[in-house]
């Protein structure tokens, strides 16, 4: 949308007001006519209803359903302005390419809107020039006449009207500045032809549910009473989006404009303003990412700006209800993002770099592959979540990671990538609730893999395992770096006791209601924070002591180069043991593309199972039973 409630007086204070741009001209105009002197150049806004007055239709954002507006505006032979991202162009919701040209060959314009619709007074020069220069290079090699613009939000200053200008636009249109029942009671009835600004062309509010066919007659007939121009700014068709109007409401205005005498006409905004098609013009390129550094910018949520880490978006879908705040401390330096989840139905939430045009986000190559890393705690299972920005500055949905267990205490996720889909040129991911649940992030990375030096092997004779006498607790019932897993049809229980080998804690598994699959207690699967890491072609040695009612054995699974976790084998029966009896078993060769083991000892059975201080070592350098 453009913009809403008040944004646009908050946001226009870096510049000149227009109302206060109009009270200066009309302080000078009765100073001239008090001494008898007008200026060649000077001319006041006409004050006869015989005067031209010119309507323009113009629509925000390039919604699918602003088709329903081009149906009746071609019903009424009347033209419309459409200012269209075209970032967002072809995606769902949004207007395709062959919608645009269907308009443009009906005589609608297309106007540019930005690539990706930001705050465009929020971003540091370069990533605003990048989105205003870069949206109208597009749509003008889709071939449209590219002539006239529009401030998202409305949210303009002098630097940004230089912008516009400079990108080879021939007029920038604000809103809020001429009259209506809803604001601005002192703005001029309309806008002057030509604008004094053609950079910062004044309009009334942008039409919104609120508005009745009086409202959009009276924008019109108060322009008449002055002579000049009206620019109506609509969003949404049908629905009920606060901006949306009713197609019948549309249809009874256009018809009532059919019948306006003839000196009020409807014109695109390009007859209006008029003027040459200016060479389109690039924005500055995005310097080239540091070789072997990380990639993130403001990656520990350190530099806000509004109370929000600086370079970092929320973004998520679905039906829930996200809560993003700033916590203190964070995991390092003084600031960590918290994420809560409530109201739950479907979709996710997420914090992530901010899909810009690389100001921001962090810049990739199409066939790389990137590290991504990000420390967490959670009350949910979370996982990493990745977009790219294609060629035309669009961002699309790529891929997710496996999923990383709920944490009390920071852990690091990280995830290598499939190599980047042809044409991309830029990547952006963060750590997601799927759920309810509370997640706080912090020290997120991302580095090129082809830069970064694989970690050393562990020494001989280290134990793999994270956390393997169960000591230090997670979420729930679970020790920290371990979870449940199983099958079929039984009801696991699984419980912290202080009946441990060694230590405070053990972990216990009760299975009632047995009929038919395993239950266990594993490593966690996740992409490296807690699984074993482990390497194709080597064995390994595992164990663990145990007491259980019920035969056990070792169930093995491994993650495979994609990422995913996939079931291996399992080791010989183990009888039951009433006093704590340690359980061994050496894999077969890991196959091809693994990088992780998990384990645990199961019950395939009623009865229940105690475990403590696990272990896996290489079986070249490991210790003996």
């Amino acid at each position: 949308m453009s913009y809403s409630g008040n944004v646009t007086a908050a946001r226009r204070a870096p510049g000149a007001p227009t109302a206060a741009r109009w009270s200066v001209w009309v302080v000078t105009a009765l100073l001239a006519l008090a001494v008898g002197i007008v200026s060649p150049g000077f001319a006041p806004p006409a004050a006869s209803a015989a005067e031209p007055t010119v309507v323009s239709l113009t629509f925000d954002d390039g919604n699918a359903d602003q088709l329903i507006a081009v149906q009746t505006l071609n019903k009424y032979a009347l033209k419309g302005t459409f200012y269209v991202n075209s970032g967002t162009t072809d995606t769902a919701g949004y207007l395709s390419l062959a919608d645009l040209r269907s308009m443009s060959a009906a005589g609608h314009e297309i106007g540019g809107h930005t690539v990706t619709h930001p705050d465009l007074v929020t971003l540091p020069s370069d990533e605003a020039t990048r989105q205003i220069c870069n949206d109208r290079v597009n749509l003008t090699t889709w071939g449209f006449r590219v002539t006239s613009f529009a401030y998202p939000f409305a949210s303009s200053n002098p630097g940004m009207e230089t912008i516009a200008r400079n990108c080879g636009y021939n007029s920038a249109r604000g809103l809020g500045d001429i009259k209506t029942r809803f604001s601005c009671a002192t703005c001029p009835l309309a806008e002057r032809i030509p604008s004094a600004n053609p950079w910062n062309t004044a309009a009334p509010d942008q039409v919104e549910n609120t508005w009745t066919l009086a409202d959009l007659q009276n924008s019109v007939t108060q322009a008449e009473s002055v002579g000049g121009w009206i620019q109506l700014t609509f969003h949404r068709f049908g629905g009920t989006d606060p901006l949306a109007v009713t197609p019948a409401l549309f249809d009874q205005f256009a018809a009532w404009l059919k019948t306006r005498p003839a000196t009020t006409t409807v014109k695109t905004v390009d007859q209006v303003v008029g003027g040459t098609v200016k060479p389109a013009v690039s924005g500055p390129a995005v310097p080239p990412p540091p070789v072997g550094g990380n990639l993130v910018k403001n990656p520990s949520l350190e530099t806000l700006t509004n109370g929000v880490p600086q370079c970092w978006n929320a973004g998520g879908y679905g039906t829930n209800t996200p809560a993003f705040s700033v916590v203190s401390p964070g995991r390092t330096g003084q600031r960590a993002e918290r994420l809560v989840v409530s109201g739950y139905v479907d979709g996710d939430a997420k914090l992530l770099p901010a899909l810009d045009l690389g100001g921001c986000s962090p810049p990739a190559s199409a066939g790389r592959t990137y590290n991504l890393g990000a420390w967490y705690k959670s009350t949910a299972p979370t996982q990493f979540a990745l977009y790219y920005r294609t060629g035309v500055g669009s961002w699309k949905y790529w891929t997710s990671s496996p999923w990383f267990a709920a944490s009390a205490t920071y852990q690091k996720a990280s995830w290598t990538t499939p190599p980047l889909p042809a044409g991309a040129n830029g990547l952006s991911f963060g750590l997601n609730l799927f759920s309810n649940g509370t997640l706080t992030t912090d020290d997120y990375e991302m580095f090129d893999t082809a830069n970064v030096a694989p970690p050393p092997p562990p020494p001989a004779g280290t134990n793999l395992v994270k956390n393997p006498s169960l000591e230090t607790a997670g979420t729930g019932a679970f020790p920290q770096c371990w979870q449940s897993a199983g099958f079929g049809v039984n009801t696991p229980a699984y419980s912290t006791v202080a009946a441990a080998r060694t230590g405070t804690k053990a972990e216990r598994l009760t299975i009632t209601g047995y009929s038919s699959g395993d239950a266990k207690l594993t490593t966690s699967m996740d992409s490296g924070a807690c699984a074993p890491a482990a390497t194709a072609g080597k064995t390994y040695s595992v164990r663990a002591w145990y007491t259980s009612t019920a035969v056990t054995q070792f169930a093995l699974y491994y993650r495979n180069a994609s990422g995913n976790w996939v079931y291996w084998t399992s080791g010989p029966w183990l009888a039951a043991a009433g006093t704590y009896t340690q359980a061994s078993f050496t894999t077969p060769a890991l196959p091809a593309g693994a990088t992780a083991i998990s384990f645990g000892l199961s019950l395939f059975g009623n009865g229940t199972v105690t475990t403590d201080d696990y272990a896996m070592y290489d079986t070249v350098g490991a210790p003996p039973l």
